[in-house]
Order: C-alpha cells, then sequence, then structure tokens
C-alpha cells in the first residue's frame, strides 16, 4: 500500500522541530507536499512513524525546507534500503 507521510514542523526556542509523524493511504502520491512511500503492512508503517519520531524528536532546524528536505531524504533512504 502507498502512503503518503506527513508532519508538523514547530517552531521551538533551539529551531524548528518535526513531530506528529502520520501515514495516510493514498492512490495519489504528492511528493511536493509530503513523502510518498509504499509499506507493505501496517506494522511497517508503525515502526516507520516510531522511528522518524525517535530520530527527529530532538532535532532542530534552522528552516522549514533543511527540515523538509533532510525527513524526505531519511525516508527515502530508508525505503531504497529495504
Amino acid at each position: 500500500m502507498i502512503y503518503q507521510l506527513g508532519w508538523s514542523t514547530l517552531p521551538g526556542l533551539r529551531g524548528l522541530a518535526c513531530s506528529d509523524f502520520r501515514a495516510t493511504p493514498t492512490t495519489a502520491p504528492d511528493n511536493e507536499c509530503g513523502v510518498a512511500v509504499e509499506i507493505a503492512t501496517e506494522e511497517q508503517r508503525d515502526t516507520l512513524l516510531q522511528q522518524l519520531e525517535n530520530h527527529f524528536g530532538a532535532k532542530r532546524f534552522s528552516n522549514a525546507a533543511d527540515a523538509f528536505d533532510t525527513v524526505k531524504a531519511f525516508v527515502l533512504d530508508r525505503s531504497a534500503r529495504e
């Protein structure tokens, strides 16, 4: 199943933080506003979302574009390895 990943990018004292990662099933992937990725099972989806929360929970970014590009690269790299 193809999921559209999304997340919130919110300001903090040390920079922008990414959180509230979510995956919505889609038939029309949109890589401009998020990241579309194929995930075989709900368990794998939940694992990916937890990995994103853990990996990006403490990271801070100087701007929204950097945050988006970094998360997108992480997901696409992870997907390519699987």
